[in-house]
């Protein structure tokens, strides 16, 4: 998710409840480092999606930087060393492939990305794919192959799809295609979330025969999407509805739906047939009357079954002091959970509390 002017409406709407209950005094965020079974590392800058590399040792994370849309140089790319605690730039090398992407592709956009959404996945090939949404100089998905480098992975673009509208997220299908998340394909502001309408949809893409809307995904503001190994099931979170839903895509048809007590952003998958989804929940404290942003603290985290499409809560912002603002992503890595946003500086590492 990301805060323009026109989600700035949706969200505050959303969130109108909670600012009711704010305190008189402004919290303040927990500092860099070690706090008990809490740890947090600053360095990045809006780290809104995560993924975990091949080989397990780093994090991948986009940096959507709003102030950067559409200018000379967005945020990047960046790996986060599990071991060392540091953040490093992703490398970037240039290498045309025609069997990546749509063949109308005007080439990459350099250091113009502002990267939001993120997809990792090994080809049928063997290669490793990322996919990332991009909105700096266009509206595209980006694909690069992800490689070993002496300072960990490096990437290497191939190719990219030209957007019709403003794409969230992106999920890689096995066929070198995606399915991706258009929260204003529809109303072209969002704020038709408010009344309860249809802002959006999902769109697949599909090499050779380019973009169609995936029906029955209408729904308000689509954000987070995830697929299957196999590509039959995509799971996709409606952000202003608090609702998860799972679609079969061979059938297109939804299946089933689930719904959390927060604002559902991305998705990550946690193991065999387990979803982690994280998203903001409300304000603490006492926002500023000349910011809508920065209050943003409350948040939550969720364990979705996919088969049953049961959730189960697994951390609550309310229980610690303020760890991180707008909270868009949770991944598992072993026993812990890192959390990323899509604001400010940092990374966050929390327990992972098993049933």
């Amino acid at each position: 998710m990301h805060l323009t002017g026109r989600l700035v409406l949706s969200l505050g709407a959303a969130l109108s409840g909670a600012v009711a209950q704010q305190t008189a005094t402004p919290l303040q965020q927990l500092g860099c480092g070690i706090h008990g079974e809490i740890e947090v590392f600053c360095g990045t800058r809006q780290p809104e999606d995560l993924e975990r590399t091949p080989d397990g040792k780093f994090l991948i994370a986009t940096q959507y930087l709003n102030q950067g849309r559409g200018g000379a140089s967005g945020g990047g790319m960046v790996l986060f060393d599990l071991t060392k605690k540091t953040f490093s730039r992703m490398s970037e090398t240039v290498q045309r492939d025609k069997a990546w992407g749509d063949p109308s592709c005007p080439g990459p956009v350099g250091a113009a990305l502002v990267s939001h959404g993120s997809s990792l996945a090994k080809r049928r090939d063997g290669k490793w794919a990322l996919y990332v949404v991009n909105h700096g100089g266009r509206q595209s998905i980006e694909m690069f192959e992800l490689q070993k480098s002496a300072g960990g992975w490096a990437l290497l673009w191939h190719g990219c799809d030209v957007a019709l509208h403003e794409y969230n997220d992106v999920a890689i299908l096995p066929d070198g295609g995606f399915v991706g998340s258009y929260p204003y394909g529809l109303s072209g502001d969002g704020r038709g979330a408010q009344a309860g309408a249809a802002t959006g949809y999902v769109a697949r893409w599909t090499p050779g025969k380019g973009e169609a809307e995936v029906p029955g995904t209408r729904m308000r503001f689509p954000n987070g999407v995830v697929v299957s190994s196999d590509g039959r099931y995509m799971y996709v979170n409606e952000f202003s509805a608090k609702v998860v839903h799972k679609f079969d895509l061979r059938a297109n048809s939804e299946l089933a739906h689930v719904g959390v007590d927060f604002l559902p952003d991305n998705l990550t998958w946690a193991g065999p047939n387990r979803l982690l989804v994280a998203g903001v929940k409300g304000a603490r404290g006492n926002c500023p009357p000349d910011s809508d942003r920065a209050c943003i603290d409350g948040f939550g985290v969720a364990e979705i079954d996919a088969s049953t499409m049961k959730a189960r809560p697994v951390f609550d912002s309310a229980s610690t002091d303020p760890l991180i603002s707008g909270v868009s992503v949770a991944l598992k890595v072993d026993d812990s959970i890192y959390l990323g946003a899509f604001l400010r500086d940092r990374i966050v590492r929390i327990p992972y509390r098993k049933r």
